[in-house]
């Protein structure tokens, strides 16, 4: 079974989160003398597949096999792969079963490695991700297997395959802000207080304000106003709260202690609650760390270009490695389709990030 082979049959198991529908069951038996880990919680299958080729680093490959609901729009069965003009359409092509085909097959193949490989494997990345890589994490830390360096199938590339890996990602912070007022007749503003005209009077200094300048892998982290209502609907009364939400995806520079400060500054002497939560911290793998280096280097010798080093895009279970202090990047094919009705890719792109990822086995220590 060639990479392309091993995509399609893993395309055609309908693994919607977090059902696996059997595919790491699939891999497991695939990946001949591989030792295996499962650990499952909650209905999420975890598998971790290792193999000791000697002393040296751990390298891991990460991803996860369940997908998003199809949808409606579809052309063709999304759980039958189809492959027309070079392209392989189905649901998980890009998202990422392309990325687990790649690095699968890879280490498949892989008869020397000076160290440890592994694969790590969750059905439950595209739902709360409460049971699926972070309880695997914290069984491979009891079991003293967490790796050195991680490589996240997920796809980064932009425009032409191997022109961008993320060596990092944004954190992401919540945040509620509930003014109260007093309630009262319109026709009576000096017997009530009025919360919208409280809060109009800060919302020029907070909306939209880079809460810090960013650096060489970040841009600004900015308050981004997603909601605010007031009222019931009628011109003759004014409201006695007010409820405004907000994100900021926040770079290195800002913590969740510099957001709630930034709402106190212009909030003060005014009466409202603030309900913050962070389902990310920001994260980055300096560009000297070998994985970088690894994934550049297998970049240049199978794309003929240097890819550039993003910190672009939302969330990855990247974020849960990053945590236990652990390198990583993420390197897949084109993002254009995710999620989307009649997600594709190329069988040119499957095959040289096939390439990419035995290249990167192959000169990960030298």
């Amino acid at each position: 079974m060639n990479v392309v082979d091993l995509l399609l049959k893993l395309l055609s198991f309908e693994s919607v989160t977090p059902d696996d529908a059997g595919s790491l069951k699939f891999i497991e038996e695939y990946l001949d003398g591989y030792e295996a880990i499962y650990v499952n919680k909650e209905g999420v299958k975890n598998l971790f597949l290792t193999k000791k080729f000697s002393d040296g680093p751990h390298l891991c490959f990460a991803g996860h096999v369940d997908v998003v609901p199809a949808g409606d729009g579809w052309n063709t069965n999304p759980f039958v792969p189809v492959i027309k003009e070079g392209k392989i359409y189905a649901r998980g092509t890009q998202d990422m079963k392309s990325g687990v085909a790649a690095f699968v097959q890879a280490c498949s193949e892989a008869d020397h490695f000076e160290g440890r490989l592994s694969i790590l494997l969750t059905s439950d990345e595209e739902g709360e991700a409460k049971y699926g890589t972070q309880i695997m994490l914290e069984h491979l830390k009891e079991m003293d297997l967490l790796p050195e360096s991680c490589i996240v199938a997920e796809p980064t590339c932009e425009n032409i395959f191997g022109d961008a890996i993320k060596v990092g990602r944004r954190g992401s912070i919540n945040g509620v802000i509930e003014k109260h007022g007093m309630q009262g007749h319109a026709a009576y503003p000096e017997k009530a207080t009025n919360p919208i005209h409280k809060v109009a009077q800060v919302l020029p200094s907070m909306a939209g304000v880079n809460l810090d300048e960013g650096d060489d892998y970040f841009g600004p982290s900015q308050f981004v106003i997603t909601d605010i209502r007031a009222g019931m609907e009628v011109t003759n009364v004014t409201p006695g709260k007010l409820k405004m939400m907000f994100n900021v995806r926040n770079s290195t520079k800002t913590s969740i202690q510099d957001v709630e400060d930034f709402v106190h500054h212009y909030f003060s002497g005014m009466k409202y609650d603030l309900t913050l939560s962070q389902s990310a911290k920001p994260f980055v793998t300096e560009t000297d760390r070998p994985i970088v280096h690894a994934i550049d280097e297998s970049i240049k010798r199978v794309c003929a270009i240097t890819p550039k080093h993003s910190t672009a895009g939302g969330t990855s279970d990247a974020r849960f490695i990053a945590a236990y202090g652990i390198d990583v990047i993420e390197f897949g094919v084109i993002n254009d389709t995710i999620h989307a009705p009649n997600e594709r890719t190329s069988i040119g792109e499957v095959e040289k990030l096939h390439q990419v990822f035995s290249e990167l086995i192959k000169n990960f220590n030298s």
